[in-house]
């Protein structure tokens, strides 16, 4: 089997979102599968921060525009929620511009939107 950075933290946070899937199927919005995740984290005694802002650094400044993680895990690992027909290389590119802002390696982007859960590992 692979080994490979945060990977137990990483197993962790996917068969959690397994769960909030399988119990409210697909149809909702982000919002609703973020409270089911925030619910399940503190249940399962997992750190997280919700809606972490992150700044973009351009040169010496720093931009007035700035993202938003949906979550971030385990201090480490952003966690970015879609509730999308498909994922598409766009949010794939945006869990990449919200890694690179906030200097995190680890991404997961997890997507509600379909019959079963669809995710995506990303590595900075």
């Amino acid at each position: 089997m692979e080994n490979f950075y945060l990977k137990e933290e990483t197993y962790r946070i996917i068969g959690i979102c397994m769960e909030v899937h399988k119990i409210l199927g697909k149809g909702h919005s982000e919002k609703v599968y973020g409270d089911a995740l925030e619910y399940e984290f503190q249940k399962n005694e997992i750190p997280y921060s919700r809606e972490v802002k992150y700044n973009i650094e351009y040169k010496e400044i720093i931009l007035p525009t700035y993202y938003y993680a949906d979550f971030v895990v385990f201090e480490e690992i952003i966690l970015e929620l879609k509730a999308i027909k498909e994922l598409t290389s766009s949010e794939v590119k945006q869990t990449l511009n919200y890694l690179a802002a906030s200097k995190n390696k680890i991404g997961l982007l997890a997507n509600f939107g379909e019959d079963s859960l669809k995710h995506k590992r990303i590595i900075l």
